[in-house]
């Protein structure tokens, strides 16, 4: 039993630390949105939207209601948003959200991930060009012209919709977040989206082999152990 049950408890050890990223990430958003907006999910659509991503990707409820407590109290830590971008193995396109307490720390984390994969971190504005920064609603349904209808009813800046395989798939700028979500969940109670989110989209994707890939890989890996990292955005097409 020595080697299977070894291995058995390393995959059980991965496994939690995984958990356990992905619940201290959810957790450090939480209370950043919380403290920020507001912690009524009525008022701050923001944070119901990530509530339900949360639940989703099954983390407890006592770790959401923990960080909403937090937030309410007004004290705890001062964390920051800080966005990184820069050029990654075989030329690729990166964007990188942390959020951090020590700035200095987090950008010197960043940049070692970038210089282990022998690539530079670029400035301010040197990739997010060539991404569209968009809030992506993506929800069960056929009729995408009832959705548009809604939409435009409410005044929302439909940048696109999508209907595929029996899912709505509606894009807006990402400052119409707000805007689009209520006007969805108004439209149509009861709604549940499989996406809810703002993120940063290429407009072009690329394709990686060989070395290049490989190397791509593993430089996203050393960039989703870091414990300041909340998202990274990129256009390689995986």
């Amino acid at each position: 039993m020595g080697r299977a049950y070894q291995n058995r408890k390393d995959s059980m050890a991965k496994t939690s630390d995984q958990k356990a990223k992905v619940y201290s990430k959810y957790s450090r958003e939480i209370y950043v949105c919380a403290k920020n907006g507001g912690i009524e999910t009525e008022s701050n659509l923001a944070l119901a939207g990530l509530i339900e991503r949360a639940k989703k990707d099954q983390v407890p409820a006592h770790v959401i209601e923990k960080a909403i407590e937090k937030a309410k109290g007004g004290g705890g830590e001062d964390f920051a948003l800080a966005r990184y971008e820069g050029y990654g193995p075989g030329n690729s396109m990166v964007i990188i959200d942390c959020l951090t307490d020590n700035p200095n720390r987090t950008f010197g984390d960043v940049r070692h991930c970038f210089t282990k994969a022998k690539c530079k971190i670029g400035t301010q504005g040197s990739v997010t060009h060539m991404f569209d920064h968009s809030a992506i609603f993506v929800f069960p349904g056929e009729d995408e012209e009832a959705v548009l209808e809604a939409l435009m009813m409410a005044d929302v800046d439909v940048s696109d919709i999508e209907c595929e395989d029996g899912k709505i798939s509606v894009f807006a700028p990402n400052t119409e977040y707000a805007k689009t979500r209520q006007a969805l969940t108004e439209a149509f109670p009861g709604v549940e989206f499989e996406v809810d989110e703002i993120q940063f989209i290429p407009q072009m994707f690329k394709q990686l082999e060989g070395e290049d890939l490989e190397m791509f890989e593993k430089f996203l890996d050393s960039l989703e152990d870091l414990d300041d990292v909340q998202k990274v955005y990129f256009d390689v097409e995986m």
